[in-house]
């Protein structure tokens, strides 16, 4: 039956809110008054989250955020995997659901199911949260009458991208800080502090040493123009934003970004591994392997691989093996091919894929570590290097002024 979102008026004048099920908005009218409650409100949790309220909801987020979904895909693995069927399995975790957006929707989709739906197919009703790959394995779990371990599979998955994106965000958060630092005290210096201090030498007759000169003119370039080329980049941000929509000019973009000489190499093991990862899980939860080859590519966040993914899936749709349609796009590591041929050799594909999505993972955090490393002392340096500048461009005009004095 379909959920209801309710909102009631009690005897003593209280307002009663929550959700039931009922064949249509009527029958839950019915089932309020039944309990001394006054209707004011009944609405189907399919509308108030995915379609009446929808353009609302896209500006709120997100119901399930990367960690939440994570610990609720491994909370329901746990109900089914024990023995608990799926439908009282949602009741028990839209009953401890904190958060009424969450409840509302895992409400939506008890109701589905029990009304006769698949899983996958209640699932699809909320593309925002269950994205095509977690839907197909959903379905294959279904198929197979594995769902709780497909579901473990799942979580583990999740979990292991989650730990993947952190590491390489704290890899890059530190430089990250320490450049925005950098560039707020540089501005700092250049456009108050030199200015104050020069500013006493610049009545002199005599000429000032070049570097304060030097500097005094750049004082005097970011002072009047700093705010047009804040502008201009944020700007060019935007425009470069608009331009990325386009799918011809994103493909293009994320092929050069492919080509730089660090960022490249973290940009296409990280797809890699994020391909592989998906593939080798989807093949081992009896997705045949077009459909988890299409669902796979999906997942790919750079255009240029994405369309290597979807160029080696013709071929393999052609009878191709799936090692050599990979070999033959130059952007995917060479360990991922070699990786794919010895599992089509040994019949143990989700393995050998499996094993590769690790190693290339593993490849993306050390390399991520080291540039970090190296950043890190660079950053400084040249933060203290500008710093050095910015003081001797002070300091010049004041040893200068103790020479003429003596």
């Amino acid at each position: 039956m379909p959920a209801y979102r309710f909102e009631a008026l009690k005897a003593d004048g209280k307002t009663s809110t929550g959700l039931l099920e009922a064949d249509n908005a009527r029958a839950a009218r019915a089932q309020l008054r039944a309990q001394a409650l006054v209707p004011l409100q009944v609405q189907p949790v399919a509308a108030g989250s995915e379609g009446a309220a929808g353009g609302a909801a896209r500006w709120r987020g997100r119901v399930f955020g990367n960690t939440a979904l994570t610990v609720w895909t491994r909370q329901l693995a746990g109900l089914v995997s024990s023995g608990l069927p799926l439908e009282r399995a949602l009741t028990a975790l839209a009953d401890e659901a904190e958060d009424p957006r969450q409840r509302e929707l895992v409400a939506h989709l008890r109701s589905e199911v029990n009304a006769g739906s698949s899983f996958a197919r209640a699932l699809a009703g909320a593309p925002r949260e269950f994205d095509d790959v977690y839907r197909a394995v959903v379905s294959a779990g279904e198929q197979s009458g594995a769902l709780g371990t497909v579901l473990e599979r799942l979580a583990n998955d999740l979990e292991e991208r989650q730990a993947l994106r952190a590491r390489l965000l704290g890899a890059t958060l530190y430089p990250a800080i320490v450049s925005v630092i950098a560039v707020v005290i540089v501005v700092f210096l250049v456009t108050y502090v030199v200015p104050q201090v020069a500013s006493v030498f610049t009545s002199s007759k005599r000429a000032l040493p070049a570097l304060t000169v030097a500097m005094l003119a750049l004082s005097d370039f970011v002072r009047h123009w700093g705010w047009l080329m804040l502008a201009l980049l944020v700007a060019g941000g935007i425009g470069l934003a608009a331009a990325r929509r386009n799918p011809a000019f994103r493909e293009r973009f994320d092929a050069g970004w492919l080509r730089l000489p660090l960022v490249g190499r973290l940009a296409r093991g990280y797809n890699a591994a994020r391909f592989a990862g998906t593939l080798a899980m989807l093949a081992d939860a009896g997705v045949p392997i077009l459909k988890a080859l299409q669902a796979a590519a999906e997942t790919l966040s750079n255009r240029a691989m994405r369309a290597d993914a979807l160029d080696a899936l013709v071929q393999v749709r052609e009878g191709a093996p799936l090692a050599l349609a990979l070999a033959a796009k130059k952007r995917f590591p060479g360990l991922l091919p070699m990786f794919a041929r010895l599992g089509e050799q040994t019949g143990e594909l989700p393995q050998m894929l499996g094993r590769a999505a690790a190693q290339l993972g593993a490849e993306v955090q050390r390399r991520a570590l080291a540039l970090a490393t190296i950043l890190e002392p660079l950053l400084i340096v040249g933060m203290g290097g500008v710093v050095m500048l910015i003081v001797l461009a002070v300091l010049l005009p004041i040893i200068q002024l103790n020479t003429w004095v003596k």
